[in-house]
Formats: structure tokens, sequence, C-alpha cells
């Protein structure tokens, strides 16, 4: 595990993806965006492994395909998985990178946004350590408004009204962020 490239600027996106503000994680768990497919949407996640255990490095190998689905009984439903997100943000704002934003990322499964299917062709998605109803942080909100605010800034596409939820993009199917989760606290950090 790396830091990202510093030569970038510390709080920036390098010229191979990866935000330099963040501890880097490579995942294996990734491919190439379809061609002309530019990154024009931002998902944000919850996760917690076990479910409402924060603290520990399950995510992490989790999204490099090294958990232990035989730890926890809860995890067992998670053998033989391979997904990933870009960004995980942690319960005290600590950022680790698992793929380059340039890269498609496995986080959002079947989905849509606007008529468009197969939002991982065209998404960066962030997760945040959590659960649907436990309060995020203060350190989160803050990390979660800096990103977003260095993605926007590298990906034009991107916007506050192209900023959802996984549930908003897979309802019925996923909950997340939750009702926890304070848009209005978040969106306010981006103006």
């Amino acid at each position: 595990m790396t830091t990202g490239d510093q030569t970038a600027g510390e709080n920036s996106i390098s010229t191979s993806g990866w935000l330099t503000a963040a501890e880097i994680c490579p995942s294996p768990n990734f491919n190439e965006r379809p061609p002309g497919c530019e990154v024009s949407l931002l998902v944000i996640h919850n996760i917690s492994l076990p479910p409402g255990e924060f603290g520990g490095r399950q995510v992490h190998d989790f999204f490099t395909n090294c958990l232990d689905c035989d730890a926890h009984p809860a995890l067992a439903d998670l053998r033989d998985l391979q997904v990933s997100s870009h960004l995980l943000i942690d319960r005290q704002g600590q950022l680790t990178q698992f793929v380059p934003f340039d890269k498609r990322a496995w986080h959002a499964g079947v989905s849509c946004f606007a008529g468009v299917e197969n939002c991982n062709d065209f998404s960066i998605g962030v997760e945040l350590e959590g659960t649907d109803d436990t309060p995020y942080t203060e350190s989160q909100y803050a990390a979660l408004a800096r990103v977003t605010k260095i993605l926007m800034a590298h990906y034009p596409l991107l916007n506050p009204a192209r900023i959802v939820g996984h549930s908003d993009i897979a309802p019925g199917r996923k909950t997340d962020p939750g009702p926890a989760f304070d848009w209005h606290n978040y969106k306010k950090r981006l103006s």
C-alpha cells in the first residue's frame, strides 16, 4: 500500500488516475470504461464489514479479494464476489483508493440513471464506512465534500445534479447511503 503520486499536488488527481491524498490499495476488480464513455456521475454508497462494525481492514480485504469469509457468519454470502469501489472514506475521514478514477470499478451493479443503464460505465463510486441508519461523521462529510470538489474540477460533466445514492440508481435493490446520510449538509458544503 502506498500513497498517491504527490507530484500532482496534495489535493488533486494524478495523471494515472489516483487521488494524491489517498492511501492506495489496488483492487483487481476493475476494467476499462467503454470507448467514449466519460465520467459523469458520482455514486455514494455505504459499507461496513461485518455489518455494523467499523474500523477493521475487512472492506479493504473484500475489495482486493482477500476477505476471510469464514471469520464471521455475516461474511459467508460474500464468498466469490468480486466487487470494488473507487474510494473508501472511513469514520475518521481517511481516504483509501482501490481503482483509478479513469477505470471502471465494479460498485453499482444493475443500475440506471436518467434512462442510461450500467452506471459503472460512467460513474465513480465512493463508499462511506457506515450503515443506512448510523449517522455519518463530521470527518466523513468534510472528506466527501473535499473529494467531490476535486472530482468536479477534474471531470467537467460531474455536477451536484449528477451526484446520487446507490439507492437512486438501483431502487428496490439497494438502500444506501440510507436515511442517516444528510444530503442537505453534504450539498451545502459543495457551494
